[in-house]
């Protein structure tokens, strides 16, 4: 039984550079240069995209502008989201040897180390739309996923809301108003809502020691180590930075699938 990998590198100022990390990471799991990881980082003020979105269309970008919030894509669909230091995000990149990686595998298996956590942490979460969590009637995580199939590796992260600022957020996100009107609210702000503002008590702390437990659990590990990026990770993040995710042509055109 092998040991779960998590590092904590971030660049908070930087989000265009967590982007490629996140990458980055997958692709070094992929190509089995390094073991399961689970990554736990944060952006101080920026909104990311999916891949297939067009920015204009997704977020305020005069308003963004205005808080000086940086628009960074990545590289995985689903929807946009709003991220600060109130956000707790995650990623998994794993191979499994026993088990063919699907949508199922992303969004049952995986997400069932997301649901864990918040249960560990004392609340009654469920899944709905198939990648966010929500507790009662108020969304939490939202994940988003991507899979290689000739590799056999799959790849899930999301934010967690545990503090983040649901004003500027509900600013800088545009919602289609049929969507808030199916789910009878008015505001996006009104859709979501932070752990911390559920249970006070809750220290960060607590949330990535549950978190981490939960992904070693699902996966079978038989425990976790801190780790650092290796300094292959490091060139190959540093290239996908400079090549892509550094670039306008990224980050504000329309991607098309395929």
């Amino acid at each position: 039984m092998s040991e779960l990998r998590v590092v904590f590198t971030e660049t908070p100022d930087n989000p265009w550079m967590n982007l490629a990390w996140e990458e980055a990471f997958f692709q070094s799991r992929c190509s089995d240069r390094t073991g399961d990881v689970l990554r736990i980082w944060r952006n101080r003020n920026a909104v990311v995209i999916g891949v297939f979105q067009k920015a204009s269309e997704e977020v305020n970008l005069e308003y963004a502008e205005q808080i000086k919030a940086r628009v960074v894509r990545r590289f995985t669909g689903g929807g946009a989201v709003y991220h600060d230091l109130g956000n707790i995000n995650f990623a998994l990149s794993v191979k499994p040897i026993n088990r063919k990686v699907n949508v199922d595998y992303l969004y049952v298996d995986l997400l069932k180390g997301v649901v864990k956590t918040l249960e560990k942490l004392g609340f009654n979460p469920s899944v709905q739309n198939v990648n966010d969590i929500i507790i009662g009637d108020r969304k939490v995580v939202g994940v988003a996923a991507s899979l290689r199939r000739e590799q056999n590796c799959g790849f899930i992260h999301g934010a967690m809301l545990y503090s983040v600022n649901l004003d500027v957020l509900a600013g800088v996100l545009k919602t289609p108003l049929k969507k808030l009107a199916d789910k009878g609210v008015s505001s996006v702000k009104y859709r979501v809502t932070n752990i911390s503002a559920l249970k006070p008590e809750l220290r960060v702390e607590d949330v990535l020691k549950a978190l981490i437990e939960s992904f070693t659990e699902i996966l079978d590990k038989k425990a976790w180590y801190p780790d650092l990026p290796k300094p292959h990770e490091i060139e190959l993040a540093e290239k996908l930075y400079s090549s892509k995710y550094s670039t306008p042509e990224w980050n504000l055109g329309r991607k098309r699938p395929g």
